[in-house]
């Protein structure tokens, strides 16, 4: 196995995730097969119960793992199925189970630094783009900045892998920053110069370096960062601001980044030039779209965008496939409500006029009951006034609640998540759930859902498979008492799981496109291939669906 490591120096959220991401894209394209690790150095064993202000959103994988969000980005960007084991945490490792060491006084090194390197090892052989056998190229992300005090067994056990593997099978990539003081305009490289040094010094030497900053790179800048860096001048690859992240493969590409990667893996006599082709074509569609379309994001998490940062990337997937460019309003849902019309009117008038000059309407999951009642609130206005709709988990259950309360006439129909003691209750707790363990107690991961007609816009959108696969995370669900009611009035539950009971779907015949689901489809949407259901949402926004659902049922 190969191994390319990228870490990060001087400040963190430099964009090592996109680097990686974008460096097995470079590998892919020359014909070579590539996994991901992701190294978290946090004690929580997951993220699951990891605030999204503090960390962004928790991405959740196929097998239920709830990992970090740049594992999201290896998937979008290597069209890979990762498994939570990819992602490595502290508090993963930290777990001395009984008789493990014999008794013996467990340490740093060699017990937790041994620990690292094999759960390394074994999970760069699990195959996870669907064919036979280890991949070529294992690319792994240090979390966090060379420096950090809970990095350091996991640098350890890196330079114990890199010297137990050999330098043929091991190349180090150190993403930094090169500043330019506004009073001086001179670009700085005293900070690299120092993350570096730092590196050295725990026994890990750069074999290239990966320089973020806003402008190109100037040749003497690459000079100095050579002779001071002990990187030769070829190795020193610039990622500077693009246009959109796409253009980040490209880059290396033009870079060369590739021929410098292979010939530190001794990999130039098998490997292609690099067939970049289709991200070209991407990359440039995206930069020459003129024409956009507007979407209301009523959330929760608005003041951190990467809280959605997967809702985000399927929404940008389904648009450029429109030939749009999307164009969010993030709107805070507790500023829809009547308390903040008189807390804060501004804020209050602000938010509804985007809902309203908004094209489509999106809510998506969330927790808690802070801005419940401003989703209800957009959801009325989605379906009173024929905007396109699409709730997301929380979304869906917040369509059942609105309509319950406004068709129904159930004025306190409610989640048990915000009322236990509702005498209407719309959503409920999972009998299978845990009230006293938040970690992993939630319906995780990809779960079956079953089309109850071929009949209806979402079986339409997904080409009228029996089922489709998504995957999940709630812990409550749409009441089964209440279904039949509510179907009587209207709303129809066009998709259910395996049991029959559990509702997974629903869509309101005769509204252009008003559709709640309770699993995420954002999670498995890639560049070039779509969410259908975000496709469904843009194309309904421009007038469009129809004429598509129609087209593709015809078979063309």
């Amino acid at each position: 196995m190969k191994y390319v490591l990228i870490t990060g120096g001087v400040v963190s959220g430099l964009g090592k995730g996109v680097t990686a991401s974008s460096i097995g894209v470079v590998l892919q394209a020359c014909g070579l097969r590539v996994t991901s690790i992701k190294i978290d150095p946090y004690l929580n064993t997951d993220a699951g119960t990891m605030s999204p202000f503090e960390h962004g959103e928790v991405f959740v994988l196929d097998d239920g793992g709830e990992v970090d969000l740049d594992l999201g980005n290896y998937e979008r960007f290597l069209d890979v199925t990762l498994t939570k084991d990819n992602n490595i945490t502290t508090g993963k490792i930290y777990q001395e189970r009984k008789g493990d060491y014999l008794g013996k006084t467990v340490q740093v090194v060699p017990h937790i630094t041994d620990a690292i390197k094999d759960w390394i090892e074994s999970v760069a052989l699990i195959p996870v783009d669907g064919k036979e056998g280890p991949a070529d190229v294992c690319v792994i992300e240090l979390g966090g900045t060379v420096g950090d005090i809970e990095s350091m067994p996991f640098i350890e056990a890196l330079r114990q892998l890199s010297f137990s593997v050999g330098p043929d099978n091991f190349c180090l990539i150190h993403v930094s920053l090169i500043p330019v003081l506004g009073v001086v305009g001179e670009q700085k490289t005293k900070p690299t110069q120092h993350s570096v040094r730092e590196l050295r010094a725990l026994g890990l030497t750069p074999h290239l370096l990966a320089c973020r900053s806003a402008q190109p790179l100037l040749e003497n800048t690459k000079v100095k960062l050579s002779q001071f860096c002990h990187v030769e001048a070829a190795n020193i690859l610039n990622i500077h601001d693009v246009p959109n992240i796409w253009h980040i493969p490209l880059l290396l590409r033009n870079q060369n980044a590739h021929l410098s990667i292979l010939k530190q893996l001794n990999l130039l006599s098998i490997a292609a030039p690099p067939d970049l082709e289709a991200w070209t074509r991407r990359a440039e569609t995206f930069d020459n779209l003129t024409d956009s379309v507007r979407i209301a994001m009523v959330g929760k998490y608005v003041g951190l965008t990467d809280s959605y940062l997967s809702v985000v990337k399927a929404l940008l997937h389904a648009s450029i496939a429109c030939s749009l460019k999307p164009t969010i309003d993030w709107i805070a849902a507790s500023d829809l409500e009547d308390d903040t019309a008189q807390s804060a009117p501004e804020a209050h008038a602000a938010a509804w006029k985007s809902l309203r000059n908004a094209e489509c309407v999106l809510v998506p999951g969330g927790f808690g009951d802070r801005g419940v009642c401003g989703m209800i609130l957009a959801a009325k206005y989605a379906r009173e006034n024929n905007v396109p709709y699409l709730g997301i988990c929380l979304g869906m259950q917040i369509s059942v609640i609105e309509y319950a309360r406004s068709v129904l006439g159930l004025g306190k129909a409610n989640s048990h998540e915000f009322d236990e003691d509702t005498p209407d209750p719309a959503v409920i707790f999972m009998p299978e759930g845990s009230r006293t363990h938040m970690g992993s107690t939630m319906r995780l991961g990809s779960r079956r859902t079953l089309f109850q007609t071929p009949d209806c816009v979402t079986s339409k959108l997904y080409c009228n498979p029996h089922y489709v696969d998504e995957r999940h995370r709630h812990r409550y669900e749409v009441n089964p008492d209440v279904i039949g009611v509510l179907e009587e009035a209207g709303l129809k539950f066009v998709g259910k799981d395996e049991t029959g009971k559990r509702m997974e779907v629903l869509e309101l015949p005769g509204h252009p496109f008003y559709v709640g689901v309770q699993f995420h489809p954002e999670f498995k949407s890639r560049p070039g291939k779509p969410s259908a259901l975000f496709l469904g949402l843009i194309l309904s926004a421009r007038g469009k669906l129809e004429a598509y659902l129609s087209r593709h049922q015809n078979g063309s």
